[in-house]
């Protein structure tokens, strides 16, 4: 079990006062619990096994803003300047999914889907493929090379803009899928802080969109790590998102009581005294009496579409006692739930023509309201980027995503982070080793490279030039990023051209 002590994240912690998860299970050994420096751990489960990996945890004022801009750095790279730890709080371990995911099922992969057959019986393959094969046994160290490479991408800002493609963001994929001198595809996943929607939908949004097969098992939303919580907690508040797709993320993702704003209001319209009421929304929400129930934790799955009526829900919530409503703490510190945000990006490029802003603008709101109310700070847990536990869950996806396309279940040397936005995308990649591709096509419009979260590896017009100058790092300069059958095919070849054999 990886053990991480203060001093690897760069900043003082400070004293932790609640003890909002010690209800929460934890992993004992020997009579004595374990995890994080800072006490409290939660466990995260592994299949088959009772062990758990643990990322730790801690809290940050809220005296300015600039906390709050995500910059996490734990190094002293040259001009890596003004970064502070992490500001995650509650002095505990995150959980994050470390289950297997879906195993894989066949070394060959056909066109169609389907397994076709000869008469002898053997099953055939498409002839591209069998060409592909037999480039890659003859350049050995570059298919050695292309697997031992990977690519993390951001999506809106460098892939598209909301519903919108971004031209070179189709290219580099139909590369990295095969459309190049060796035919090989070049392991690569999806890591945003988008949120808000089932993660089939939103693959299946992304892949109309960028003309591209996108895999479940390369897909990681800013809170899909968060399905590790249904563990601990039974009734959730969950916030955010359109009409009802946070609930139906939440019980995909395991949760068994689900309450949304919605459901509170329809039992107690005063509580939102601004809010307006549909009789379509009445209809649509499950009222119960919420002063005799205790919700055990909040969960911020994506923005809030109602800050007014959301912020005055949470705040009733984190200043009652337990979490049940009409009540009011006399402790609020100790009695306070915990609360969990899926990300913490202030800003996020949409179609507009600057950057609209984002959770963390409204997590920047409900600490300060917090603090106004009781005087302390709020503690609470953020995922997304660029937050340790969600780069400790995209190893495991890379990992897993390598023995689908290769079946070979290790992680890649030389790992590649192309995103847009220089607070999230490049801090959280150069804190976890990677090398960090900055891009001009969303939040980061400036010049050379940013100056206080520079990216390592350069600063892009777009993810295609990102990708090729990254490829022709690791293949060499000459490689070829299209496929050529006429290069390759015998069939088709002309006489000064070097075929391959087919047997």
């Amino acid at each position: 079990m990886p053990s991480f002590d203060d001093s690897d994240f760069g900043a003082p912690i400070q004293p932790i006062i609640s003890k909002d998860l010690s209800r929460v299970k934890t992993t004992e050994s020997n009579g004595e619990r374990r995890g994080s420096t800072l006490g409290i751990s939660l466990p995260i489960p592994i299949e088959g096994r009772r062990d758990s990996v643990e990322v730790p945890a801690t809290r940050s004022s809220i005296a300015d803003a600039s906390p709050y801009m995500h910059q996490l750095s734990m190094d002293d790279r040259p001009g890596a300047k003004d970064r502070r730890g992490s500001r995650n709080s509650f002095g505990a371990s995150l959980p994050i999914p470390k289950s297997k995911r879906q195993s894989r099922l066949s070394s060959v992969a056909y066109s169609s889907g389907n397994v076709s057959g000869r008469p002898s019986g053997f099953p055939s393959q498409p002839t591209r493929e069998i060409l592909a094969s037999q480039v890659q046994d003859m350049a050995g160290e570059k298919v050695t090379a292309a697997k031992d490479m990977a690519f993390v991408f951001d999506i809106d800002g460098v892939l598209v803009h909301g519903d919108r493609l971004i031209p070179e963001g189709q290219r580099a994929l139909e590369i990295l899928n095969g459309d190049n001198e060796l035919g090989i595809k070049v392991p690569h996943i999806f890591l945003t802080n988008g949120s808000g929607k089932p993660e089939q939908a939103r693959i299946d949004q992304l892949s109309k969109i960028l003309h591209q097969p996108i895999s479940m098992e390369q897909f990681i939303q800013s809170h899909t790590p968060m399905r590790a919580l249904s563990e601990y907690y039974s009734t959730v508040l969950v916030v955010g998102g359109e009409g009802y797709r946070c609930r139906e993320v939440a019980e995909e993702y395991g949760f068994k009581d689900i309450v949304v704003p919605n459901d509170i209001v329809a039992w107690d319209p005063t509580i939102a005294p601004y809010r307006v009421f549909t009789d379509a929304e009445r209809s649509t929400s499950n009222p119960r009496d919420f002063s005799q129930i205790n919700i055990e934790a909040i969960m911020v799955f994506s923005d809030s579409r109602d800050y007014a009526t959301d912020m005055q829900i949470i705040m009733d919530l984190l200043r009652s006692e337990n979490g049940r409503l009409h009540t009011v703490a006399k402790d609020p510190i100790s009695q306070r739930i915990p609360i969990y945000f899926s990300q913490g990006d202030l800003l996020c490029p949409t179609e507009h023509p600057n950057p609209r802003m984002s959770q963390g603008a409204f997590r920047i709101g409900l600490e300060a309201m917090y603090k106004a109310l009781t005087g302390v700070d709020l503690e609470r847990v953020v995922y997304g980027k660029p937050e340790l536990a969600t780069y400790k869950y995209a190893d495991s996806v890379l990992e897993n995503w390598m023995d689908i396309i290769h079946n070979d279940e290790r992680l890649p040397k030389n790992i590649y982070m192309v995103g847009d936005n220089p607070g999230s995308d490049i801090v959280g990649g150069n804190s976890y080793g990677w090398n960090t591709c900055l891009v001009r096509t969303g939040v980061f419009q400036g010049g050379e490279n940013d100056g206080e979260n520079p990216a390592n590896f350069g600063v892009f017009a777009n993810v295609l030039e990102a990708v090729k100058t990254a490829m022709k790092k690791e293949l060499g300069q000459d490689f070829d990023f299209d496929w050529d059958d006429e290069r390759v095919n015998p069939l088709r070849a002309g006489k000064d051209v070097s075929a391959v054999a087919v047997e």
